[in-house]
């Protein structure tokens, strides 16, 4: 895309390593969303599309000529790359898009998409490959779920009202559960799931990030760095995952709905799961003894993503007789509903109206769709601003390499299961 121009008549550039027209043109959308919203000026914008290999600088070198084409009458150009592209290929895309067609006048930045490495060996190669031709803060790793608009409300939640913040530790809490599920198999992309899987493709990503924003501390203030190094501190206070901790599956044909090995872009006899429930637990003050249950998984009876807060027994409940034999079903729950339908609730106990006395379950409900007007932003949008504007809040940054440590547990514990993950020693330096 070219020529968006901010108020100083700067222009802004995004290079796109996409897969197809389509991808792009869609992309592009949000795009000029994101231009709007950040209070750019979206006249005489026009969109090409470009082919070439991601190998091969001949490529970028013309990419780089056309693009300073269209920024010739302008004093001042940055450039975005998104690398929205096999991830075997995103160091000799990136080294040649900076080395080749990085801004002569302006910021150069490049966002990269999940995963981060299968492991923590691939993650540092990764890390030290872009360090190469990028500092630091020219990378953003982007993991689309922090852009969700419930997700980046967790913080404010939690840290904006004094009632919940006696409440967020293990004396009140007795679990948390982080859930994604979705609706649909694989559908032809199984050639790429299948080298993944759902703990690397959800769990390591979406899943972990969103539990250490929940567990995190207050952090000193907003800033990208003080955001990202209470949420390593949570990371590295994980307890080591084993076996016994985990649980894993893969959908079978039902009805008319085809099986995962059913579809043909996956490997004859692939024992990659589909599905996995892992519990996990944080050894440190606030969190020590509660479980983080996180649960994925594809080709389940219905699509959503939710943070589900379980609290403690009332101790001596004066009411237990009115309640029923079940003591779980009358604990209050926070339900914080990332997709589809945003919400927050919280389930209390409440006397039925009348002249006995008979409890019932009931919830206070914040629906986003009837309090606010209007249609949320994507996820990438939000993203991509704060790409445009610099504020790195978000991102996964190169000195969090806890995360793909905790993977490392994970894909033993899952792949091989006659062994411990506690038996393979995982490399935590940072990139």
């Amino acid at each position: 895309c070219s020529s968006p121009k901010n108020h100083a008549g700067h222009c802004c550039t995004l290079p796109l390593c996409l897969n197809g027209v389509l991808v792009a043109c869609i992309f592009m959308q949000l795009f000029w969303n994101v231009l709007h919203q950040g209070g750019l000026v979206l006249s005489c914008c026009s969109i090409h599309y470009m082919q070439g290999p991601y190998d091969k600088p001949d490529g970028f070198k013309y990419l780089s000529n056309r693009l300073s084409e269209q920024e010739a009458v302008k004093p001042r150009a940055n450039r975005m790359f998104f690398l929205s592209i096999p991830p075997n290929v995103f160091l000799s895309a990136t080294g040649n898009a900076v080395d080749q067609a990085r801004s002569k006048s302006g910021w150069t930045r490049v966002i990269v998409e999940k995963p981060f490495g299968r492991d923590s060996a691939s993650s540092k190669e990764l890390g030290m490959g872009l360090a190469k031709h990028l500092d630091e803060d020219q990378i953003y790793r982007i993991d689309h779920y922090l852009g969700k608009e419930l997700i980046e409300n967790l913080t404010v939640l939690r840290f904006s009202n004094r009632v919940f913040e006696p409440l967020w530790s293990r004396q009140y809490i007795r679990n948390v559960q982080i859930i994604f599920s979705e609706n649909f198999g694989t559908e032809g992309r199984g050639g790429y799931f299948d080298q993944y899987g759902i703990i690397r493709d959800v769990i390591q990503n979406h899943l972990l990030q969103i539990l250490a924003l929940f567990a995190m501390e207050q952090p000193v203030s907003l800033d990208a760095e003080d955001i990202r190094n209470e949420k390593v501190k949570v990371l590295r206070s994980m307890k080591m995952v084993t076996l016994d901790d985990v649980v894993t599956g893969q959908y079978r044909a039902r009805g008319k709905l085809p099986g995962y090995l059913d579809d043909e872009t996956v490997p004859k006899g692939s024992v990659t799961p589909t599905f996995s429930a892992i519990a996990m637990f944080i050894n440190n003050h606030r969190w020590d003894g509660v479980p983080f249950l996180l649960k994925a998984g594809k080709a389940l009876n219905k699509r959503r993503a939710e943070i589900r807060v379980q609290f403690r027994h009332v101790p001596g409940n004066l009411y237990r007789d009115k309640q029923g034999a079940d003591p779980d079903a009358a604990c209050n729950e926070l339900v914080i509903r990332i997709q589809p339908k945003e919400a927050i609730y919280l389930k209390i106990n409440n006397k039925v109206p009348g002249l006995g006395l008979r409890l019932d379950q009931t919830r206070l409900d914040l629906q986003y769709q009837e309090e606010y007007q209007g249609e949320l932003p994507d996820a990438y949008e939000r993203l991509l601003l704060d790409v445009v504007n610099g504020d790195k809040r978000l991102f996964i940054r190169c000195v969090q390499p806890w995360h793909v440590c905790v993977l490392h547990w994970l894909h033993l514990v899952a792949l091989n299961c006659h062994g411990k993950a506690a038996q393979v020693p995982c490399d935590t330096a940072p990139c």
